[in-house]
C-alpha cells in the first residue's frame, strides 16, 4: 500500500495576494509574462514538497533585518514571492531561529520587490 503523498499547504495574508495567486491574468497585468510564469512555478514547486527545506528552484533563503521569519523565493530580477510559517508558534530552535525543515504550512505575505 502506498504513502499518500504530502504537500505543502498555502495560506494566504490577504485577499489581494490569494487573488494574484490564482489569477493568471492579474499575474501577468503586475509581474510581466516572464515573471507571472515563474510564480506558478514556484507556486507548484511549494505546493509539491512536504517542508520548506525540500525546495530547491528559484534559490530559496531565509530572510534577514526586518523580514526574520520570513523565507524568499525569486521570482523574475527584483521580485520575490515571501513567506513564513502559518503555524502559531512556528517551529523554532533555542536561539530563536525558525526550523524550517519542520515547516510543513505557509503563509505567502508578500510578491515584488522589496529591495526598494
Amino acid at each position: 500500500m502506498r504513502t499518500p503523498r504530502r504537500w505543502l499547504p498555502l495560506k494566504f495574508d490577504n485577499t489581494e495576494l490569494e487573488q494574484l495567486c490564482s489569477t493568471a491574468r492579474l499575474q501577468t497585468k503586475r509581474l510581466g509574462q516572464k515573471g507571472a510564469k515563474k510564480l506558478q512555478r514556484r507556486l507548484a514547486d511549494l505546493m509539491a514538497v512536504a517542508n520548506v527545506r525540500a525546495l530547491f528552484a528559484g534559490r530559496p533563503h531565509p530572510l534577514k533585518g526586518d523580514r526574520a521569519g520570513q523565507f524568499a523565493v525569486d521570482l523574475d530580477g527584483a521580485a520575490r514571492l515571501v513567506f513564513e510559517p502559518a503555524a502559531e508558534p512556528p517551529p523554532v530552535n533555542e536561539d530563536g531561529s525558525i526550523v524550517w525543515q519542520h515547516v510543513t504550512s505557509v503563509r505567502i505575505v508578500y510578491i515584488g520587490d522589496y529591495h526598494d
